[in-house]
């Protein structure tokens, strides 16, 4: 599971990039009753998702001509060095690593297949301050067209351990659970699968990461999810061992998973 204190390589921060940000605040607000705290001076134009006066997620609006998506952030210790390492190992820096303040550090790249992802090196701030709880992040996962070379990427970039399993229900393939190097089985934190390109249609083919909040009640989540403006892409099903689950995308095109784990 992922915790809060936040090891090298474990994902310690989200945000959301939209075009209107109001829509975004009211929507989410509805979904999971998080409120908004505006940061900076541009009020309401970026800010902080909150659950009981706790950051869970970071709004933002978004650039002209970019996908509406949610964002993961990995921890780094330096964030420079893994902005290099990305660059040799194949992937994109995005945007150069700078700095926050002195929240920290950080940077956006995309993997050698494409997909988006970003890491930060803690300042004063080490991360959101909830997660594994109802209506924050509980798990991150990466559909990406070669397994195998993503699995290579990013071991090399944050040392992950993986193990593989047969994806639930039977569905055929294989879904591999991402934990930190060297960090026992309960600290896992997501997973990747191999898709056809064809199933990648959100990022119009490319491949990419999505969060999955945790909910007390699926079926209700998505039934505020359809009622503001979304639309389900999968479910509410259930996972053996995993828990009841459901694709979601927002009114703007960003898709999350919603899960009420089985345990």
């Amino acid at each position: 599971m992922i915790t809060t204190d936040y090891v090298v390589g474990s994902p310690c921060w989200l945000d959301l990039a939209v075009p209107d940000t109001a829509a975004a605040r009211t929507f989410y607000g509805g979904v999971f009753g998080w409120t908004f705290q505006s940061y900076g001076s541009d009020e309401g134009e970026y800010g902080m998702f909150q659950s009981g006066g706790r950051t869970v997620a970071a709004l933002g609006k978004i650039e002209e001509g970019a996908r509406p998506a949610w964002m993961i952030y990995f921890n780094t210790q330096d964030v420079d060095a893994t902005a290099a390492k990305v660059r040799s190992t194949g992937g994109t820096v995005r945007l150069d690593p700078g700095d926050v303040d002195d929240h920290g550090r950080m940077a956006q790249f995309s993997d050698a297949q494409g997909a988006q992802f970003a890491a930060w090196q803690p300042g004063k701030t080490p991360g959101l301050d909830v997660v594994d709880e109802p209506g924050s992040l509980m798990w991150v996962e990466l559909y990406t067209t070669d397994a195998a070379k993503a699995k290579d990427f990013y071991k090399g970039l944050f040392g992950w351990d993986y193990s593989d399993m047969p994806m639930p229900g039977g569905a055929g393939g294989t879904y591999s659970i991402i934990a930190p190097a060297g960090a026992p089985q309960e600290r896992m934190h997501g997973g990747l699968m191999e898709v056809r390109e064809q199933d990648l249609a959100p990022a119009g083919g490319r491949p990419y990461w999505h969060p999955v909040f945790h909910t007390t009640d699926c079926d209700a989540t998505v039934a505020k999810v359809t009622e503001l403006g979304g639309t389900l892409a999968m479910g509410p099903e259930d996972a053996e061992g995993v828990g009841r689950m459901a694709v979601c995308v927002d009114p703007f095109g960003a898709d999350f998973v919603v899960l009420k784990p089985s345990m």
